[in-house]
């Protein structure tokens, strides 16, 4: 066991475990968004579509917070970055539960969700600056555990929460964001890289040196694809749970049911998937996490809904911790928050549109056809992950190169020293 534990969580440093505690703090208090479709449904009266859109425009409002919270990472810093959106976004979670005119309530959605998003670039490229790049799997794996284990604590005690008074959800949540700025503040400081265009030419370029990037672009594009299905999890999921006539606390439980598979499985996946192509990793992951979508339309009771969860659950397993290492891989060093703001904005833009267009293919063409829908897009993301997966690789080894020469002209190493931070990355890593 003592082995296992040095395998799994030893060797990362203190920082990490300080981005570590603050993810956990903010997962744990994350009621809000699991139950937003349900507490505007049901709660205030609005329609699925109204619901829909107002979880479109959280998402929306992140697409904004992603660019400039990328941009401000690199410019700015990521500790000032990272202050600046946790206390707006607890400030904007806290009005959004005293709105109640829904023109009100769809403005403040998309405040709350810029500055949510916000942190979202600058907190991966912290990661990434602190952890080398082989130990990069494990420590997004862990990091995937925390953000579990505090999905499933959360959408237990919300469900409970939900019954007393839907305003607790809101205060609670505006808490742990809080807390997690004031972990920021005083255990946490500046990560970001220093030496002029470290890894990259033109790296003064904006966004634009991302956009260039056509591989990078592709696997953001994929990456769209993967979060359009696996976010009806928050958007249609409750509502069809709901219409077959579970209540909210089921809900609750039955999606609570994710995290509890995470935290116990998510610890042993680097040693599953080590050795083995990370291409066919993803693409393993985005076709099973699309079929365990795709059987939610046999579902009817908690627990057939359950079995589906414990499907699309193994894999974003897989999935995630690998695809997150990829971004590093793919990202030079002086414009890592750029990089994360451009591939977080895919998971913005899915937010926006997987519960406005499943709002509508539900409404439209029902039940079936949504969940039929989200398994055929699951393997289309395969099929494109397989085939751009050569050029991938190469640019990952292009990216680890030049970092790598740019570090050694600042400040070279000993003869037949590499640093470990440096170190090419398999292409089957």
């Amino acid at each position: 066991m003592r082995g296992w534990l040095r395998e799994t969580a030893g060797g990362l440093p203190k920082t990490f475990w300080y981005l570590w505690c603050g993810t956990l703090v903010n997962r744990l208090g994350g009621f809000v968004l699991i139950f937003l479709t349900v507490y505007l449904t049901k709660e205030r009266g609005f329609s699925d579509i109204q619901a829909g859109l107002v979880v479109g425009l959280w998402s929306a409002g992140g697409g904004v917070g992603t660019m400039v919270g990328g941009v401000l990472a690199d410019r700015w810093g990521r500790r000032p970055t990272l202050l600046l959106a946790h206390v707006g976004g607890a400030s904007m979670m806290l009005l959004l539960g005293f709105s109640r005119p829904f023109a009100m309530i769809a403005g403040v959605a998309f405040a709350l969700g810029t500055f949510a998003e916000a942190a979202r670039p600058a907190f991966a490229a912290m990661m990434v600056d602190v952890v080398p790049d082989r130990d990069r799997v494990r420590a997004f794996s862990l990091n995937y555990w925390a953000i579990n284990l505090g999905f499933a604590s959360s959408a237990i005690v919300g469900g409970f929460a939900a019954h007393l008074d839907y305003l607790l959800l809101f205060v609670l949540d505006a808490s742990a964001t809080l807390l997690t700025a004031a972990i920021v503040l005083t255990k946490i400081r500046e990560t970001r890289p220093t030496g002029e265009h470290l890894g990259v030419p033109g790296a003064g370029g904006g966004l634009r040196v991302v956009l260039r990037d056509r591989v990078f672009v592709v696997f953001t594009l994929v990456n769209l694809l993967a979060a359009m299905v696996f976010l009806q999890h928050v958007s249609m999921l409750p509502i069809a749970m709901t219409d077959d006539g579970l209540s909210s606390s089921t809900f609750g439980w039955v999606i609570a049911l994710n995290g509890v598979l995470i935290v116990l499985g998510q610890l042993f996946v680097p040693k599953l998937i080590a050795g083995h192509s990370r291409t066919r990793v993803l693409a393993i992951g985005a076709i099973v996490q699309g079929v365990g979508f795709g059987l939610t339309a046999l579902a009817g009771s908690a627990w057939l809904y359950a079995m589906t969860v414990l499907v699309w659950t193994l894999g974003e397993m897989v999935y995630s911790p690998s695809n997150a290492a990829t971004i590093a891989d793919l990202a030079p060093a002086s414009v890592r928050g750029r990089y994360q703001g451009v591939f977080a904005l895919s998971w913005s833009i899915a937010g926006f549109t997987a519960p406005v267009l499943g709002g509508f293919v539900r409404d439209q063409l029902g039940n079936t056809a949504l969940w039929v829908g989200c398994a055929l897009i699951g393997c289309l993301a395969a099929a494109i992950t397989l085939g751009a997966g050569p050029s991938r690789d190469r640019r990952a080894a292009e990216v680890a190169r030049a970092t790598r020469e740019a570090r050694d002209a600042v400040t070279p190493a000993p003869p037949g020293v590499m640093s470990d931070t440096l170190a090419p990355t398999s292409a089957a890593s």
